[in-house]
């Protein structure tokens, strides 16, 4: 399987991890997921994440979920989270992740980390823990870990961890980050891909300011699809229009707290998995929100086919 690298680009969708009515992990929806999301045009996959419920997975299950993951998309990249509180889990679950092919990992910094200093210091004890040819993508996600990574200590990461290839910007607001960032590799540099989250709910602004795709999820991983590929291709109107017919429903996702329920209804409703059964703690839809969803799937059809 190809690794990621600093010239990867395109849509990597975050993987939701599909549950039985048990809260054992449904590895026959792992199958169904995994082709849903590449023929929809996905050109690789992110798996344990934050929204793939990563923390309620033991070890050995993590495991697992990445084998049969990494198995299905037939050679095609496959990114694993490996986030957690120690550096020894971290390498453990790395080491087997990338023997069974995994394309790199994804490490977010500990809330604990308090200081720029502490943050740049961090992931060189993460690239040391995990050896120079393991590609590593430097998960920013302020909102959730607590810990801001301004953009010149990205530039300090960047520079001392040769195997950081990749940022998953999911800052917010975020926009002027990618600038500066694109604006310091002008100047010499070394580059990074920039696959961004949030939902894609800023996927227009990102990839104008200079994102290389989107690393993130939703319903409908083929918006960000063909928002991706219009806007590489310098059709910004086109993409902005493709976006704006799924606005509604990326926005009503982004709720904290049952976003991922939101996700699940909607990828259970497509087929995509047999359940939208989240491990607990989490629940799903209440009736009454159900009934919105379905009104905002009604209304994105109709505009989808009024912009042809």
């Amino acid at each position: 399987m190809p690794l990621i690298n600093a010239e990867s680009r395109g849509v990597f969708v975050i993987a939701v991890t599909p549950f039985t009515e048990t809260m054992a992990v449904d590895m026959r929806s792992v199958d169904t997921m995994v082709d849903f999301y590449f023929d929809k045009g996905a050109d690789g996959l992110t798996i344990l994440g934050m929204m793939g419920e990563a923390p309620k997975l033991t070890q050995a299950e993590a495991v697992e979920v990445a084998r049969r993951t990494i198995a299905r998309a037939s050679g095609r990249p496959v990114v694993v989270g490996v986030s957690a509180p120690g550096l020894a889990a971290i390498g453990e679950l790395t080491k087997a992740v990338m023997d069974l092919g995994a394309a790199g990992v994804m490490v977010a910094p500990p809330g604990s980390l308090k200081t720029d200093d502490q943050i740049a210091a961090y992931y060189a004890q993460v690239v040391e823990t995990l050896g120079a040819d393991v590609p590593v993508v430097l998960q920013d996600f302020p909102l959730v870990t607590g810990v801001t990574i301004a953009p010149s200590v990205i530039g300090r990461i960047v520079e001392a961890c040769p195997s950081v290839v990749m940022l998953k910007h999911e800052d917010w607001p975020g926009l002027a980050k990618i600038s500066e960032l694109r604006a310091a590799e002008a100047k010499g540099r070394r580059r990074i891909s920039i696959l961004c989250g949030n939902g894609g709910l800023f996927l227009p602004e990102e990839m104008a300011r200079g994102a290389d795709g989107a690393m993130t999820g939703f319903g409908y991983p083929e918006m960000m699809v063909d928002v991706v590929r219009l806007a590489a291709g310098g059709d910004l109107d086109r993409a902005q229009d493709v976006f704006d017919a799924y606005l509604p429903l990326v926005r009503y996702e982004q709720q904290p707290g049952i976003g991922l329920a939101v996700r699940k209804h909607v990828l259970a409703r497509r087929g995509a998995i047999a359940g939208d059964t989240q491990r607990r703690p989490g629940a799903k839809l209440a009736p009454r929100a159900v009934e919105e969803v379905e009104r905002l799937i009604a209304r994105q059809t109709r505009r989808l086919g009024e912009i042809g």
